[in-house]
């Protein structure tokens, strides 16, 4: 497809939202047409949903792995492929690495079930490059309490549950295809630097519009 599709992925806290903010901020000072999305969100369906899965008393792990699929399923299809085939360059708060991190790693579902489901629920839509945003899980900590807001209902979950999606988004990191590692613990406008020199270098047909 001529658009380009690029997902910001880490633990809570990491600094996603603010790195897409900034990044599709310095985009349109550059005219370069995008759209922003969030997992699980982006869609009435998705919106829904989300509710439930943040701030439901109770989900079941496998319900939960197939409502956060079925957000998904919606995104794709109602806002991340038409803008890719309209050439746009697509930016997500978490998609499928999420999954693998927090529904295999995190709640120790088969990893081949989630993989399958996921490839179902996307029609085999994957991004064209994914950042993990890397950051000890003791500054995470912090960053959450300096928010103030109650946490949700994945935040609640205990160490344990949040060592191991840490784990997984490191494994992940280092052996899926298309996928970069970045320092989260830096200032944001340091990130937000070497994610711009990144798509730079590798889309530069694209990105490499200036360097402001």
């Amino acid at each position: 497809m001529p658009g380009l599709f690029i997902v910001l992925e880490g633990i809570e806290a990491s600094g996603k939202t603010t790195q897409l903010g900034m990044l599709a901020e310095w985009l349109e000072r550059r005219a370069i047409p995008c759209i922003v999305a969030r997992e699980p969100g982006g869609t009435a369906v998705g919106e829904a949903v989300r509710e439930v899965l943040l701030h439901g008393e109770h989900v079941d792990s496998r319900a939960e792995l197939l409502l956060y699929l079925a957000a998904r399923a919606q995104l794709v299809a109602e806002t991340v492929r038409p803008a890719l085939e309209a050439g746009r360059v697509v930016l997500t708060d978490r998609y499928e690495l999420s999954t693998f991190a927090y529904q295999g790693g995190g709640r120790g579902l088969p990893e081949p079930a989630v993989r399958t489901l996921n490839a179902f629920a996307t029609a085999g839509l994957r991004p064209d490059l994914t950042i993990v945003l890397s950051l000890p899980r003791s500054i995470a900590q912090a960053r959450l309490a300096e928010r103030g807001a109650g946490p949700d209902r994945v935040e609640r979950e205990g160490r344990e549950f949040h060592d191991r999606v840490a784990s997984a988004y490191e494994t992940l990191g280092n052996t899926e295809p298309g996928v970069e590692i970045m320092d989260g613990a830096l200032a944001a406008a340091q990130v937000h630097g070497a994610v711009v020199r990144l798509l730079q270098l590798r889309f530069p047909e694209t990105f490499a519009r200036g360097t402001g």
